[in-house]
């Protein structure tokens, strides 16, 4: 573990320092575990820990600096002792299952959300977060009984129509998770992600139902450019070339460095057999990443198409230099030579 050398030097040298002093100031001692990390957030608590040892929030505070940077050990010892102090928090339960399922230790972290809610059983925070952790390790019978339990407090929870609906799809049945987002939007249209979730849904159904939860789900967040090139993926797929151009090109007016958009507009623009602007579509995919084997492919596929066989051979050689065994550069290039 990361500040393991320093955490055992720091403790060498503070009972060394200390052996003399007063049992209150041993306690302090052992409330210390780091006296330097070089890191300034921690550091700090630390000092108010020495000050104030029966502070419970210095302790969580200072078990979420360290979470942050990755210190797991160090995060579940100072909620230890947060917990010791106000074994009731259920907001340090949270924290704690947190880290503890960051950490690998799922079933810890399960432990800990079901104390949550035994604390405080019509809590539909802790509930909706042990129904989550349920669904994410999947366990979808107890996640389903979760959900139920936040229903009959709020029968108009979105989010938990919106878990019940992840709990379905993960168990395969569309139909019933389709109902459960559709319920969840019904309560909350504001959820922008559902919204588009039900349009790659019914997407995937070619279902004509796609584009109106697109739309939507663009409604609610204009300006998630996410949103917008899920819409534009799907007129692409249903060959509405034109009107997934336009949509790509709000993408990339919203963000300039958009590389998938770009891309995808190269590849209607080929479809549409209009070479050159296809050509300049890859190009701006290479100079947005250097290093991208596609952009120079299909850069080369544009010069290709549109008579330039050498122009073509240089980008599909380029293509090869970055990744060897590209298999589509190589048949190119021995279609050139073939010639």
């Amino acid at each position: 573990m990361y500040l393991r050398n320093l955490i055992l030097l720091s403790i060498a040298f503070t009972l060394t320092l200390f052996t003399a002093c007063t049992d209150d100031a041993t306690d302090q001692e052992e409330t210390l575990r780091v006296v330097s990390t070089g890191n300034p957030t921690i550091d700090g608590l630390t000092a108010k820990i020495i000050a104030h040892p029966k502070d419970h929030k210095l302790y969580a505070q200072r078990a979420a600096a360290y979470f942050e940077m990755e210190g797991y050990d160090e995060a579940i010892a100072d909620m230890a002792d947060a917990l010791r102090l106000d074994s009731n928090n259920v907001s340090y339960h949270y924290l704690l299952s947190d880290v503890y399922l960051e950490y690998y230790k799922s079933n810890q972290a399960l432990l800990t959300m079901e104390r949550a809610v035994t604390l405080e059983p019509e809590n539909i925070t802790s509930l909706l977060k042990l129904a989550q952790l349920q669904l994410f390790l999947k366990q979808n019978k107890n996640s389903l009984q979760t959900i139920n339990s936040i229903l009959e407090i709020n029968k108009n929870n979105a989010e938990a129509y919106v878990l019940m609906g992840a709990n379905f799809e993960q168990m395969g049945d569309e139909a019933k998770a389709i109902n459960s987002y559709q319920t969840a939007i019904e309560n909350n249209p504001n959820l922008a992600d559902i919204h588009m979730k039900l349009g790659q849904i019914f997407a995937a159904k070619q279902n004509k139902l796609a584009i109106r939860y697109f739309d939507n789900a663009i409604a609610v967040e204009p300006e998630n450019v996410m949103l917008l090139y899920a819409k534009a993926e799907y007129l692409h797929n249903n060959d509405q070339l034109d009107e997934a151009l336009e949509v790509l090109k709000e993408v990339v007016i919203k963000d300039h460095q958009f590389t998938d958009a770009i891309f995808r507009s190269g590849i209607i623009y080929i479809e549409k057999d209009s070479l050159e602007k296809a050509y300049n579509q890859f190009d701006l995919v290479i100079k947005n990443d250097p290093a991208s084997v596609k952009g120079f492919y299909y850069r080369g596929l544009s010069s290709e198409l549109n008579g330039k066989p050498a122009q073509a051979k240089t980008d599909y050689e380029q293509a090869l230099a970055l990744a060897p065994e590209y298999q589509k550069a190589k048949e190119a290039l021995s279609r050139l030579q073939n010639r």
